[in-house]
């Protein structure tokens, strides 16, 4: 079962999404809209983007099976949740889908069970910036495929680019350069490098591709915030960073990456020095997307280490 609660937005109110899978049932038939009591913290996921939904993070529901209530939700702009085309970069920052973050935990009364979060690439960014806050309830941060500023997530995926076939290189230039981001020639262009880098799984997981598809169907926060790809990133919040302010993250956080990921090793790096206390695991065969990538190994490491932090 799905479920909403409304986020104070100025000047409106919004409609975030959520859905909470069960392990006695991942269909989710409880009724409450709160996680059930089961000995196992809740996990609450951040989808990336930003402007993607929480589709293609839906292979972390395999997390519930060991008793652990897996909660996700689509920020405001994106899927489920009240969507805001008309709004510019005024709006579409990261201490707003910080507020909205804190009133889902609110809202789940969170704060008195206690809970974990789990954020993917942007997710990632957006976890740094909640768990800054010191937030009550919070036991544990999962940092997947993720980087600790956005200009360093940027450096990383060019040089990634910079290995392309030099055909592929030039088609991806001329669009830049021209402005025409849309033209089914860049798309496919680009396509090139996400097949190397960000789900090198062929074909993709149904999941994934519905996520891509949602995203095509409204970018505005995407476009906003980022820019027209993941290497060419001009939109609002670029200048973002954590990256010395990693010390003031009080819970042990576990980084996961992949191998090929464009969110490089290096980015890794800096998050594991800047840290307090932290670990990192590496998987060999995977890109952006080890949940799906290297799924079964994943559950394993991602579910012991939350087990050990509960």
């Amino acid at each position: 079962m799905e479920f909403t609660t409304t986020f104070h937005g100025q000047p409106e109110t919004h409609q975030t999404w959520y859905k909470i899978v069960t392990p006695s049932d991942n269909s989710n038939k409880q009724e409450t809209g709160q996680p059930p009591a089961t000995g196992k913290l809740p996990l609450v996921v951040l989808h990336g983007g930003p402007g993607c939904t929480h589709d293609y993070l839906l292979s972390l529901a395999d997390l519930a099976r060991d008793g652990r209530p897996v909660i996700f939700y689509d920020q405001i702009g994106n899927g489920n949740s009240t969507h805001l085309s008309e709004r510019g970069a005024d709006f579409w920052t990261v201490d707003l889908f910080v507020s909205e973050l804190q009133n889902l935990i609110t809202s789940l009364n969170l704060a008195q069970t206690g809970y974990h979060i789990l954020g993917q690439s942007w997710g990632g960014f957006l976890a740094q910036e909640f768990a800054l806050t010191q937030p009550p309830g919070l036991r544990a941060v999962v940092l997947a495929d993720t980087a600790s500023s956005w200009q360093g997530f940027l450096e990383e995926c060019n040089k990634l680019r910079a290995k392309l076939p030099e055909d592929v290189e030039a088609v991806l230039r001329k669009h830049e350069e021209a402005g025409t981001f849309t033209d089914p020639e860049y798309q496919q262009a680009a396509e090139v490098f996400y097949k190397r880098h960000v789900c090198r799984l062929d074909p993709m997981p149904p999941d994934v591709a519905r996520t891509f598809q949602l995203l095509d169907a409204d970018p505005t926060v995407y476009y906003t915030m980022n820019g027209p790809s993941e290497f060419h990133c001009i939109g609002s919040a670029v200048g973002w960073t954590a990256t010395d302010r990693l010390p003031g993250i009080a819970n042990p956080v576990l980084i996961v990456s992949g191998r090929y990921d464009e969110a490089g090793l290096p980015l890794q790096a800096t998050l594991l020095s800047g840290l307090k206390t932290a670990e990192l695991t590496v998987f060999g065969e995977s890109s952006h997307m080890p949940h799906w990538e290297e799924r079964e190994r994943y559950m394993e490491v991602v579910g012991s280490w939350l087990s050990g932090h509960d």
